[in-house]
């Protein structure tokens, strides 16, 4: 019989598998779009995001625009040295779940926006979430942006193709594309408080419908959602107040203007998201109290019942004893007269227990 040729091992000596190498994925692969903006006109043709920046360095004219989807920590470090990113930077463009905030590295900002989502529903009681959230990373140099993307939902196509009909808005500089994608995302936050609102006004009549069980599962799912839309929005004020500061000298003068613009949308914002929490702390309370009404009305109902079974359970306990001594056993109408007793009692004590609306 011939020999079967044995496998190469791709163990060591017996112990554990060496671990696969792992293969380095080019930061091109990260990149969404890549262009030069001249006057606030995009120049044709492709280019890599390293000889936009020199040919824009080289000219001394218009900015490099860069989008990046979700880079790894080797793809940030070489977009981080082409364009001289301090390691605080990459660091935390690679790692998402950060805090909405602005940071300045000398003449680079740092901006982190959070995006949201509203999860379309049928009916609030099947949901699991109402609200996604992502994030956008933005780094505005005097001559680049950078934005980096977390999440499926947070595309920024659109916001590049409205900002290109408006050359005369990108021709402000890099900080018009950190203003129109600001202004985005308030935009968004708007529309899906909007959404929720109406999420919120559905548990409110539900609540306070009479004659309908009271079901809380939904109103703490919305409770959790309105935390986590409140976590995603508030820190945000403080960063748009540094935006819109006077003394904030990487923020023309115009930029600000539009700024103070999306400052209030995300005020307006702020102050329905911390509106809705109130009512849905109030609608808990409600829920609770009326929870604790229906329990109340459910145990003199059992209470009337029982009230009612114990007068022929307690008759029929007496005469189940079988005493010698017990005339009536002996007398020929006292079957019908204890079954009329019997029926008399029930009837009346229904029939109060009806009249107090215990029944």
């Amino acid at each position: 019989m011939p020999s079967i040729p044995s496998i190469p091992s791709l163990r060591s000596g017996g112990g554990a598998p060496k671990p696969l190498p792992r293969i380095p994925v080019p930061a091109s692969r990260a990149v969404v779009d890549c262009a030069i903006y001249v006057d606030g006109r995009r120049q044709p043709g492709r280019i890599s995001y390293p000889e936009a920046l020199a040919k824009v360095r080289e000219t001394g004219q218009g900015f490099v625009w860069v989008g990046l989807h979700a880079p790894d920590n080797d793809q940030m470090t070489g977009v981080s040295e082409t364009f001289g990113l301090h390691e605080l930077i990459c660091e935390d463009a690679v790692h998402a779940h950060q805090r909405p905030k602005l940071e300045r590295y000398d003449d680079t900002m740092f901006l982190v926006l959070k995006t949201v989502k509203y999860v379309e529903h049928e009916r609030l009681a099947d949901a699991k979430e109402v609200v996604e959230t992502g994030e956008i990373m933005m780094m505005v140099g005097p001559d680049f942006v950078i934005t980096v993307r977390h999440g499926e939902h947070s595309e920024l196509a659109s916001v590049r193709k409205q900002l290109e009909a408006r050359p005369e808005l990108l021709a402000l500089g890099p900080t018009s594309v950190m203003h129109a994608i600001t202004d985005h995302l308030v935009d968004i936050y708007l529309e899906v408080t909007e959404a929720m609102e109406r999420d919120i006004d559905a548990a409110e009549e539900s609540i306070f419908s009479p004659r309908k069980a009271v079901v809380i599962e939904p109103i703490y799912l919305l409770k959790r959602e309105v935390m986590e839309l409140r976590r995603a929005i508030a820190p945000l004020g403080p960063a748009l107040a540094r935006l819109t500061a006077e003394d904030n000298p990487l923020i023309s003068k115009e930029i600000r203007r539009y700024f103070r613009d999306v400052q209030d949308h995300h005020t307006t914002v702020d102050e329905q998201v911390s509106g809705y929490d109130e009512v849905l702390s109030s609608l808990i309370g409600a829920a609770v109290a009326k929870s604790g009404v229906e329990q109340n009305t459910d145990m003199r109902k059992i209470s009337a019942w029982v009230a009612i079974a114990s007068v022929p359970t307690m008759i029929a306990g007496i005469y189940g004893m079988n005493f010698d001594n017990m005339p009536e056993l002996h007398w020929k109408y006292s079957y019908f007269v204890v079954l009329a007793v019997l029926a008399t009692v029930v009837v009346v004590l229904w029939r109060t227990f009806r009249r107090n609306h215990w029944l």
